[in-house]
């Protein structure tokens, strides 16, 4: 079995890369196009024996005219390795390659979605299930996705739930104690914590805020203060896509509204330790899949999210954590005032939470449920008949 991944970046996408490892060590030969054989993390799935094609298969929606070339790639990619089945981990990279193909191509094509976005806008929703045909299936990564295409129609036996798996050891106990001597304040000091990107807001959607939500931690943190002086906020994480205006934007309105009690640390490398020093992980996203909730949960940090997407699968209220609603500053912050006060019950949820995800989240779960999903997809797929192909010039392959 030969299957083709599609991947939008060489950069980030790490529990891709994490899954077709996973995969390759179970003998399924795997490639990956990437729109770098050299850049990001090339060389990290050439190790692992994935053969990789250099082709930019991302169409960004603000450059539709560029969907020809992509379309163009994608074919020369096709051709080349012969896949067996075709998987997608985006949206862009699955519309090219349901537009390369055409809908009643005959090799399969499974979209892993790697969250609810473009299924929260009519649009780019409508978009998806028009471009699917009888031989394309999705894996949804979290329980929202996988009831959103069951209302929109989709048979169950074309749609999967199946979470992408995390590597879940580097988040082990870590030793507490860096963080906190690295911005001055001693052990005893309430301290939330927030680790995401700074995603600008998408105008094209109508966003007027970045997906992640961290303007509403930042208004709520006051009433946090208010509530047990002397409390610490810090914001782990830089700009992503091009976000350096609202990264300075995000650092003005924190400073502006939380002054000297909040610290804003950048992207850093050390996220496993940082949990260890924080007392409450906040997750306030307007949009997600599991999120950065699957990491504070297997560091055992407890942890507040709100109620949307995927974050339900794994902060459970009153289980796991503590959820509110999105674009909700006073109802965030009386879940993190509650999880502040009673550190005993902040424990038992992370505990909780930390076996939760450690079952949910192990790569192994998540590659033998992979692999039993290209078995059944390819079961039912009629014999394809190809010609011998070579790698077209301009495609550069890498492999081990």
């Amino acid at each position: 079995m030969k299957v083709l991944h599609l991947v939008k970046t060489a950069v980030g996408a790490t529990w891709a890369l994490r899954q077709m490892a996973a995969l390759r060590a179970r003998g399924i030969d795997v490639a990956v196009a990437l729109p770098s054989a050299s850049a990001g993390h090339a060389r990290a799935y050439a190790e692992r024996g994935i053969q990789v094609i250099e082709a930019d298969l991302d169409v960004p929606a603000r450059r539709p005219w560029q969907m020809a070339g992509a379309i163009r790639r994608c074919r020369r990619v096709i051709e080349a390795t012969a896949p067996d089945l075709i998987h997608s981990h985006f949206v862009s990279t699955t519309l090219v390659a349901r537009l390369a193909l055409g809908r009643h191509h005959p090799i399969p094509r499974v979209f892993q979605v790697p969250g609810p976005l473009h299924l929260e806008h009519t649009a780019f929703r409508a978009l998806d299930l028009a471009t699917a045909g009888p031989r394309d299936s999705w894996i949804a990564s979290c329980r929202w996705t996988l009831g959103a295409y069951e209302r929109l129609g989709v048979s169950p036996d074309r749609v999967t739930l199946s979470y992408y798996g995390a590597d879940l050891g580097a988040f082990d106990a870590g030793m507490p104690g860096a963080l906190r001597r690295e911005i001055g304040i001693s052990a005893g000091t309430p301290l939330v914590g927030m680790v995401a990107y700074m995603y600008p807001p998408k105008r094209f959607l109508r966003q007027r805020v970045g997906l992640k939500g961290h303007e509403d931690l930042i208004d709520a943190f006051p009433v946090v203060a208010r509530a047990l002086p002397g409390a610490r906020l810090v914001l782990i994480g830089g700009e992503w896509g091009g976000g350096t205006r609202y990264q300075q934007r995000i650092a003005a309105r924190a400073r502006a509204v939380c002054g000297d009690a909040v610290s804003l640390l950048g992207t850093r490398s050390d996220v496993p330790a940082i949990y260890a020093d924080l007392d409450v992980a906040v997750h306030p996203s307007h949009s997600e899949n599991c999120g950065g909730a699957v990491e504070s949960l297997a560091a055992g940090c407890p942890t507040v999210a709100t109620a949307v997407g995927g974050l339900p699968d794994v902060v459970r209220d009153g289980e796991t954590g503590w959820l509110a609603p999105p674009h909700d500053p006073p109802r965030l912050a009386e879940a993190v005032i509650a999880a502040l006060r009673d550190r005993a019950e902040g424990r038992r949820r992370a505990i909780a939470g930390r076996t939760l995800v450690r079952q949910l989240f192990a790569i192994e779960r998540t590659a033998d449920e992979i692999a039993e999903i290209y078995a059944r997809v390819l079961t039912d797929a009629p014999p394809i008949q190809r010609p011998t192909a070579m790698l077209p010039s301009g495609m550069s392959p890498c492999t081990t």
